[in-house]
């Protein structure tokens, strides 16, 4: 049996979980949550509450209640979610990932055919979009907050930029393998649940001192319900950023909205360009937030809803801007040939990030004097990245 298939948590989950309906959900297996009614799957300490995947979920349940959690863990990675293109993995690939000790995170995404969402997980750490995500929480997440909830969380980054600043961190996929990822290569003391956040979240009323969601808003459906659940999860702030505007050329599928109708939704918010607050993050000052009107052609909008900016109270804040203190910090990948600028990992790949990500450049680092291991991490040419990236 694998070790990380067998892998179930002992006890009850940092927060409690409830069903699309609200009911609340309780252990009746080591291997599964009810609601009284509706049994469902948990594989590498992961409850598995997708809705619209009945069958799914019913044979995986059958595979755990046989003793088989590794065919349960090869169903659960071989599903997608609705936007995904190109070929599914091979069933020997999947159980390739599953098994071997020796697969990195990188050969994990390529063995499950991640295709292009690979290369922007393996190397979002220099993104500009995720400095922006940084800079986004740095304004708006409270002081000493003590759980941090990120929707459509991914393979789990932010997650654990919240951990390594001792903040539990609870992350809401509708993809079950990048929770799996997250679980095994980057935020493994994350608490995960593999649900569809247009369904509701799982989580009870008030429960996160906040709420994030970034580079993923413009992709869900029915974004009033899932910003409303946001804001029913949250005690404090909402935060979402790099979320598309449907006015403005865009590299990325998706179903944006304009900046008018993000603003309407989050009518007490702190408004951000997005690209403001990757450049607020370069230069290490606070971002300019601007009315929706002068937003109105951005090419992605970020914003804080409830509970204001925390810019005024800088001596509260929690530094997202820097690793932390003994942080192993490493080249970065995109620059190990040696160049004047970064070697990108596809021409898809450099089309959408290499404009903006000039602070990569050798030139851009020439002014600095002297060149600091501080700034080199702020420029992202020196990271902090997982053991097994």
């Amino acid at each position: 049996m694998s070790a990380f298939a067998s892998r179930t948590r002992a006890g009850e989950a940092t927060l409690p979980l409830r069903g699309a309906d609200g009911r609340a959900l309780r252990r009746d297996t080591e291997h599964s949550w009810t609601d009284g009614t509706t049994r469902f799957p948990i594989v590498a300490e992961i409850p598995f509450l997708r809705s619209g995947r009945d069958a799914l979920r019913e044979a995986a349940l059958a595979d755990l209640d046989r003793g088989e959690p590794d065919a349960a863990l090869a169903r659960l990675l071989a599903d997608r979610d609705d936007w995904a293109s190109g070929p599914p993995a091979r069933a020997e690939d999947v159980r390739r990932a599953a098994e071997s000790p020796a697969v990195g995170l990188r050969e994990a995404m390529a063995l499950l055919a991640y295709g292009p969402v690979g290369d922007y997980f393996a190397y979002r750490w220099s993104d500009p979009t995720y400095l922006s995500g940084l800079r986004l929480l740095q304004s708006g997440a409270p002081a000493a907050p003590r759980i941090f909830v990120e929707v459509a969380c991914g393979i789990g980054h932010y997650l654990r930029e919240a951990l390594q600043r001792g903040i539990a961190a609870v992350g809401v996929d509708v993809v079950f393998s990048k929770l799996w990822l997250a679980r095994r290569f980057v935020a493994e003391d994350a608490q995960l649940v593999c649900a569809d956040v247009a369904s509701g979240l799982p989580l009870p009323d008030a429960s996160a001192s906040l709420v994030f969601c970034h580079d993923a808003f413009y992709f869900l459906p029915h974004k009033a319900r899932v910003h409303a659940e946001m804001t029913r999860v949250s005690a404090g702030p909402v935060l979402v950023g790099h979320a598309h505007n449907r006015d403005a050329e865009n590299h990325s599928a998706g179903a944006p909205w304009s900046v008018a109708e993000y603003a309407a939704l989050a009518h007490a918010s702190v408004l951000y360009d997005d690209a403001e607050l990757t450049r607020a993050f370069l230069e290490a000052r606070s971002p300019v937030a601007q009315t929706s009107a002068a937003l109105a052609g951005c090419t992605a909008l970020s914003w804080i809803d409830g509970g204001g900016a925390a810019e005024a109270t800088p001596s509260r804040q929690i530094d997202f801007t820097q690793p932390v203190p003994g942080a192993t910090l490493r080249l970065n990948p995109l620059l190990a040939g040696g160049g004047l600028a970064p070697v990108w990992p596809s021409a898809r790949y450099a089309e959408e990030y290499g404009p903006a990500s000039g602070y990569l450049t050798r030139e851009a680092l020439q002014p600095l004097t002297p060149v600091t291991t501080a700034e080199l991490a702020r420029r992202r040419v020196l990271l902090d990245l997982p053991p097994r990236w």
